[in-house]
């Protein structure tokens, strides 16, 4: 099991419902077919990330055991403005205070999809 937040470059939706949407539409127009390169924005986050916490190594056996993130490397769930993105469900609480963290100090959008619900 995993739990997943939403990342996004762009101007802070005004609720929950409008971030929802945003959300969609994002991930409609940026995952679902031809990707395009992350912003520098989004890679500067995702390097902040792995800075934290190495991206998950499909060749190593005990990465599972030291890493948050559910897949890897990380930088191939973003595209354009949008980085949407798993952490294991029994590490995700520490690494998605530190992922709000870090979106927050780079003024980007966070997104539960889970909770449909703005995190910063």
């Amino acid at each position: 099991m995993s739990y997943h937040l939403a990342v996004w470059e762009g101007p802070r939706p005004a609720d929950h419902k409008a971030a929802h949407t945003t959300f969609d539409t994002l991930h409609s127009e940026h995952m679902g077919g031809l990707r395009t390169p992350p912003t520098i924005l989004i890679q500067h986050y995702i390097g902040a990330l792995v800075a934290r916490w190495p991206d998950l190594d499909p060749d190593a056996e005990d990465d599972e055991d030291d890493v948050p993130w559910s897949d890897g490397p990380l930088i191939n769930n973003a595209s354009g403005p949008l980085f949407y993105f798993g952490m294991v469900y029994s590490k995700y609480e520490q690494a998605a205070r530190f992922a709000v963290e870090r979106a927050l100090a780079l003024e980007l959008v966070c997104f539960d999809p889970q909770e449909r619900r703005l995190v910063a």
